[in-house]
């Protein structure tokens, strides 16, 4: 290998954010494919190209690309003058993920791909937590703008609905900057969409994957419509299209007011299409299929625009079989004990259409994003209920649509030594659930009664029921900023900013539980869920005189809303905030960032009546504060090679909407249902922390410390109902939380060991964190949750419990062969993550505890031409460690299964042509 391409591979490959240009992937994961650096290739990156050194050749410096990042406050100001590398450069501790390093993971999403950056870990759900602290502790945005979330149980957007196509890169700041919003508890993740591609291209890209557990596997599903596989409904789950449900929804009276029509009602929600399981013998395996395209031409005399537009539709299922079981004492001797096998078809839709303008040195960017997301959950479970010694058989049906609009626009001028950032934008995020449907049936097992060997659904709580809810969540935010920096001298920058963020959501949810008098015949309990609530059977049960002539007594059939006290909120949340920061750099090898921030909020959340005669519900919530929130770091650069961090802040993470909202909403990913606490308060943190970065010529290593005081942190606290585990929020009194983390990476240059490995480079990048926290709890500390009159905290909390969704130890690992020349990856990727708290015990229980454990991956990326035309041929094996998914109890002694199951292996291969 020549000198030259030696040191090319020295320079492309001294950080994790530059990678060789060959190795920009493509994914081919079920979760739709992105497109390769390649493919989209930024103008950023083709143009703002600085070299390592003066003595660097023009061809090696422009291979040697930054990547496009636009945040608050404009471009991150650059300390040193001796290199241009981010991570070393930037005044705070940052992350920089482009395309070639999230290409190098095999992620199809950017949650997965963040999930393996240093202290961050993803929750099955495609939350990312930063440093073992919940979702609540971090802020994702998009093009430094924030993104509302259609998850009514998450403050941020779930970041596994961003497929990596239409990312150029991702930003993992873990130190605050007044440039940000104070909710900055664990750090900040913000995307970057891609900008103006420096030739027009067209790739198509698909893949095929499946999973030992599910792919050619027994599963449950229910007919729905004819377009389910797409993710949008036809129609048959549209309420308007059902006048009598419609029309009572509308008339503002009660289920059980005089005139409501409750036979036509019934009538209207029996659709056996939407509730009726069928077995597949054998479940398919996962597809998706993708679409980038993209132009630039100049314009003006020193312009150019550009379009992207990408699109991409996958189809995944995934089975699990689940052992739910719940305790009734500390002893964790058995309440209930269940299996349950749940399906769940996924498609996610995505599309994308950015327009970009470049004019000198002003940038403009107009992005517009749209992404669908359905679940399709079936599922049967079985088991037993010991203290009544029934047998129960449940099953459910539901449909979940989450679906993320959002158009912004972004400007960053500069005219000379000034910037002027401009950014705003709108964004709405839906979740609808109509028809989510559950039939029990139980088996008493009783001698004395005649039915007591069979299953039957009499629709009476005491044996059976059959409830169906309809829920619809709507958020719209309103955003906007301006940013202005001056560089005052060559050692004095200054940034100024104002940003307004305005947030508004209504959510409903409807529960309707269907009942019979106690004369409902036995018989008809034995009738499977379609004939059950059949149309002949609805009539019948309002026909007295055909009951009398059939000889049986008479009976009734009716409605009861179990949402009637709150089945409506409002909420809205308006923060102004204004900053001012400094970038100081008095010596060469010292620099200072340091700034306030100051935001006044308004957060409210309030019952909606929507009945005629209004219930008057206590269960709203007003919250006004303001902050002032300081932040600075500290970078000395000690040697050439070495360079010292230190950082100091306050920041706040203020309730969400969810947590407040006094409204049962069930989560599918971990299996249980979320009540709100309308008496929750913000938390406020003051954050430390101190690192040390090291340097060389093929890596980087750093090793760092940190500490966290929260006051008021929220929790998620457990309590059973029957064998449904309903989960809650409270504040705890006071938590601390201290670690340590260390980074290593390397490349290895095999040109010396010459033959095939002559243009061969071994990748080796390994991070390891430690966290540990702690609750405190005194005597006379109080919880407030509603509706419960208030009450000592110890009762929700134990004094030194660790905070939920912390691991102790996260620990990544990326081994990975590299040819310079050509595109041919071979890289495997270790995550280990180990136990941490889920959920709070009800009362005297112990926590409910996770335990990630260890997944090995391997990805395999290969290069070819076919005909003059790029193809990129992909394979994926995803979990060989064959890590199951536990959440359980233990007292020690004795262990049993809150929601454990089998993940299995999984495995794809996919292929993209580029024309």
């Amino acid at each position: 290998m020549s000198s030259g391409k030696q040191l090319s591979a020295l320079l492309l490959l001294s950080t994790a954010l530059t990678f060789p240009a060959a190795a920009l992937a493509q994914s081919t994961g079920a979760e739709g494919p992105p497109a390769t650096e390649e493919e989209v290739p930024d103008e950023a990156l083709a143009q703002g190209v600085d070299a390592a050194n003066d003595s660097v050749s023009g061809e090696i410096a422009d291979q040697q690309a930054t990547p496009d990042i636009s945040i608050p406050g404009g471009t991150i100001v650059v300390t040193g003058r001796r290199n241009r590398d981010i991570t070393r450069a930037s005044p705070q501790v940052v992350t920089v993920l482009d395309t070639a390093t999230i290409a190098r993971t095999g992620e199809g999403d950017i949650a997965g791909a963040l999930g393996r950056t240093t202290g961050l870990s993803q929750q099955g759900n495609g939350l990312v937590y930063v440093r073992g602290l919940g979702d609540r502790y971090s802020l994702a945005l998009l093009n430094g703008l924030p993104l509302p979330s259609p998850q009514p149980l998450s403050r941020v957007v779930p970041l596994d609905i961003f497929p990596t196509s239409v990312v150029a890169s991702s930003l993992v700041q873990k130190t605050y900057s007044a440039n940000f919003p104070g909710e900055f508890g664990g750090g900040v993740i913000n995307l970057t969409t891609r900008a103006i591609p420096t030739e027009s291209f067209l790739t198509v890209s698909g893949s095929l994957s499946g999973d030992t557990e599910t792919t050619f596997s027994p599963g449950y599903t229910y007919y729905g419509g004819d377009y389910d596989w797409t993710g949008f409904d036809q129609g048959r789950r549209s309420v308007e299209n059902y006048g009598a449900l419609q029309g009572f929804l509308d008339s503002g009276a009660r289920i059980n007011d005089e005139g409501v029509d409750t036979r036509a009602i019934l009538h209207d929600i029996n659709d056996p299409n939407l509730y009726l399981v069928q077995k597949v013998g054998d479940l398919p395996a996962n597809f998706s299929a993708g679409l980038t395209a993209g132009t630039a031409f100049d314009v003006f005399s020193d312009g150019r625009f550009g379009i992207i537009a990408t699109a991409s539709l996958s189809n995944k299922w995934r089975n699990r079989f689940i052992t739910k079981q719940t305790a009734v004492n500390e002893e964790l001797e058995l309440d209930t004990d269940f299996r349950e096998l749940a399906t769940d078809n996924r498609m996610l839709f995505n599309g994308m259409l950015g327009f970009g303008l470049e004019v000198g040195e002003h940038k403009f960017r107009f992005t517009n994003l749209f992404i669908r997301d359905t679940l399709k959950r079936t599922s049967l479970e079985q088991g037993t209920d010991f203290q009544d010694g029934d047998d129960e058989l449940i099953q459910n049906t539901a449909w979940f649509e989450r679906q993320l609009l959002n158009s912004q626009f972004v400007g960053e001028l500069k005219f000379g030594k000034m910037s002027i950032d401009l950014r705003g934008g709108y964004a709405q995020t839906q979740r609808e659930a109509p028809f989510e449907w559950k039939f029990e049936y139980v088996r008493t097992n009783n001698a004395n009664d005649p039915f007591g060997d069979t299953y039957l659904n009499t629709l009476d709580p005491q044996r059976g029921g059959a409830i169906v809810s309809f829920s619809d969540l709507t958020e719209d935010l309103w955003y906007g900023g301006i940013d202005v920096g001056y560089e005052v001298t060559d050692w004095l920058n200054a940034t100024v900013g104002y940003a307004y963020t305005d947030t508004e959501r209504f959510s409903t949810r409807r529960e309707f539980d269907i009942r019979a008098s106690s004369a409902f015949p036995d018989a008809f309990g034995a009738l499977r869920p379609d004939n059950l609530l059949g149309d002949a059977l609805i009539d019948f049960g309002f026909d007295r005189e055909a009951q009398l002539a059939g000889g049986l007594s008479p009976y009734e059939l009716n409605i009861f809303e179990t949402t009637q006290s709150d089945p409506a909120f409002e909420a809205a949340l308006r923060i102004h905030a204004g900053y001012g920061k400094i970038n100081i750099r008095p010596l060469d090898r010292l620099s200072l960032d340091i700034g306030v921030r100051y935001e006044d909020a308004v957060q409210s959340v309030d019952p909606v009546e929507v009945f005629a005669e209004p219930l008057n519900s206590g269960s709203g919530t007003l919250l006004k504060n303001d902050y002032w929130l300081p932040g600075a770091t500290l970078t000395w650069e000690l040697t050439d090679n070495l360079q010292f961090r230190a950082s100091a802040s306050k920041t706040i993470a203020r309730p969400q909407f969810r947590e407040l909202v006094y409204q049962t909403y069930f989560d599918p990913e971990s299996n249980r249902q979320f009540n709100g606490n309308p008496r929750l308060v913000d938390s406020r943190l003051t954050n430390y922390e101190a690192r040390l970065e090291y340097y060389t010529g093929g890596g980087r290593a750093s090793v760092a410390g940190f500490y966290k005081e929260i006051e008021n942190p929220i929790e998620i606290f457990t309590s059973f109902s029957d064998n449904d585990i309903i989960s809650g929020f409270a504040n705890a009194p006071k938590a601390e939380l201290y670690g340590g983390e260390a980074e290593l990476q390397y490349n290895f240059d095999l040109s010396d060991m010459g033959g095939w490995l002559a243009s061969q480079q071994l990748v080796a990048v390994a991070n390891y964190t430690y966290t540990q926290s702690n609750i405190e709890v005194g005597s006379d500390d109080i919880a407030q949750v509603f509706p419960f009159a208030d009450q000592p905290a110890s009762n929700f909390f134990d004094d030194g419990v660790p905070l939920t969704g912390q691991s102790d130890h996260l620990v990544n690992l990326q081994l990975g062969l590299d040819d310079l020349d050509r595109l041919s990856q071979f890289t495997f990727l270790l995550k280990y993550a180990s136990k941490r708290v889920s959920s709070r015990g009800a009362g005297p229980l112990p926590d409910i505890i996770e335990e990630p454990g260890l997944s090995l991956d391997f990805v395999v990326r290969q290069g070819v031409e076919l005909g003059g035309n790029e193809i990129e041929l992909k394979f994926e094996a995803r979990n060989l460690t064959g890590q199951d998914h536990e959440e359980f109890q233990t007292n020690g002694e004795r262990r049993i299964e809150i929601n454990s199951y089998d993940v299995g292996q999984s495995f794809s291969i996919g292929a993209s042509l580029k024309f």
